[in-house]
């Protein structure tokens, strides 16, 4: 194709990935942040940084094409990642959740090469809650703390109407550490909140209480919807079967988040708390319920306790925070 063939660029086009520990989800949006074309792929479970990169291309490349444009044409992609994100270097370390990840991996470098469009990272529940301020539940207020309930339990913090993220790991209230000498979380420390309540631990300990004979459909109704991995559309089926075990664990990580997010807020005093993620999407409102419940004997300020709220963009509040990283 000659220069003057061509397609012309789209300005106001951009493009956002959410990467997440079962699934990518890639938007394209306009300028009034409308989304053109979506695309969903699952999270790749083997190989490395290197499959998860082509796994993110690919998923974005078809919610390119559902909106009539080529990955090159947009203004760029902005990424929502897991992990210790570098946006300057343009790396990721330490993506637990995430097949092989732990070294530094180029992956702003390595989406720029298969989309052809510049590429910005940021750290997927700081984007998500930054999306949750600006276009979501957190528009009425100047404080937020954003809470994601999914593989892992991830936070993002909005501080006098401006994100906070520290020193870099700012917002990481899955690592709360809820009880001295607790459960082993997946970051490896004990006690932390993630290890009581993330769908990744919840699914390990099921798994070794189903090993010791304790019993539970949990792994059959997987079997029987294809899923290689305790989804959580998994544990609401559970749930509705009247699963001991799953109820059981589902109530541990209520109460765990109730501890921690008061805990939480006790040190911050947000206006507003948003609830999203895997978990807390599919749960909805009762579970809103509960762990506002949960929470209100652990707040020393009970007499003004902050707003719960439920994430607003749903699935799509980590792609489309994605999105407002492209300047």
């Amino acid at each position: 194709m000659s220069e003057t063939d061509a397609p012309s660029a789209q300005p106001t086009l951009v493009g956002g990935i959410d990467l997440g520990g079962t699934k990518i989800e890639a938007i394209v949006t306009d300028a009034e942040h409308h989304v053109l074309g979506s695309a969903r792929h699952p999270t790749p479970t083997e190989g490395g940084p290197a499959d998860v990169a082509n796994a993110m291309a690919a998923a974005l490349t078809e919610a390119a094409k559902a909106a009539s444009v080529e990955p090159s044409q947009l203004r760029g992609v902005g990424v929502g990642s897991p992990g210790v994100v570098d946006a300057a270097a343009g790396t990721v370390s330490h993506a637990d959740n995430l097949p092989g990840w732990s070294a530094s991996f180029p992956l702003a470098a390595a989406l720029k090469s298969a989309l052809g469009t510049k590429v910005a990272l940021g750290n997927d529940v700081g984007v998500a809650t930054a999306a949750e301020f600006e276009l979501g539940a957190g528009r009425p207020y100047h404080s937020l703390l954003g809470v994601f309930w999914g593989t892992g339990i991830g936070g993002g913090l909005i501080l006098d109407s401006k994100p906070w993220h520290g020193r870099g790991g700012a917002g990481e209230i899955g690592h709360m550490v809820i009880r001295e000498g607790g459960r082993r979380c997946p970051c490896g420390r004990r006690g932390c909140l993630e290890a009581y309540a993330g769908r990744a631990a919840m699914e390990a300990r099921a798994r070794r209480l189903h090993d010791r004979g304790v019993k539970t459909r949990l792994f059959e109704l997987a079997q029987e919807h294809d899923r290689d991995r305790l989804t959580s559309g998994i544990w609401e089926r559970a749930l509705e079967h009247g699963d001991r075990l799953a109820t059981k664990l589902i109530d541990r990580a209520v109460d765990a988040l109730g501890t921690g997010i008061a805990s939480a807020v006790n040190l911050l005093d947000v206006e507003a708390v948003v609830i999203g993620g895997g978990l807390g999407v599919r749960f909805g409102e009762p579970y809103r319920a509960r762990i506002v419940a949960a929470m209100l004997p652990h707040l020393f300020n009970d007499s003004r306790p902050p707003a719960v709220l439920l994430a607003a963009l749903g699935d799509l509040g980590g792609a489309y925070g994605a999105t407002l990283l492209i300047d």
